[in-house]
């Protein structure tokens, strides 16, 4: 069975390497690549790493990815139109290392991007 993959990007390559082994310790079957830093492995963000961690993790029922800071959703948003695939995301708004957290858990329950998305969303809202 195939999941949403998950791609992180970081401006720095540590931060997405570290959260890629955090949720890995748990997670074994979800596709998930850090992209982080820029080509040469500085601070940054790079198109290209962004654009080739969305093709490795693409399966059929989409990809969803989670950025840091504003750069990295300018990079972002220009590999998704650059894609050739409809169904992916950015997920804004929400707590990179929660988010993703949560993401992979739900992505190995087999949901939809958009109810991954949605639950990504709540990962740090107060519960009542």
């Amino acid at each position: 069975m195939s999941h949403v993959g998950i791609v992180l990007i970081s401006h720095s390559p540590k931060i997405a390497d570290g959260i890629k082994d955090l949720i890995s310790q748990v997670i074994k079957d979800v596709p998930i690549v850090a992209a982080g830093g820029t080509d040469e492995n500085d601070i940054g963000t790079s198109f290209e790493k962004i654009s080739n961690a969305i093709e490795e993790v693409y399966s059929e029922k989409g990809v969803l990815l989670f950025y840091d800071l504003g750069s990295a959703l300018m990079n972002a948003e220009m590999a998704i139109e650059m894609s050739e695939h409809d169904n992916i995301r950015v997920a804004k708004d929400v707590a990179l290392v929660e988010g993703a957290y949560v993401s992979a858990v739900e992505a190995s329950m087999g949901k939809s991007l958009e109810e991954i998305l949605e639950s990504a969303k709540r990962a740090i809202a107060p519960t009542e």
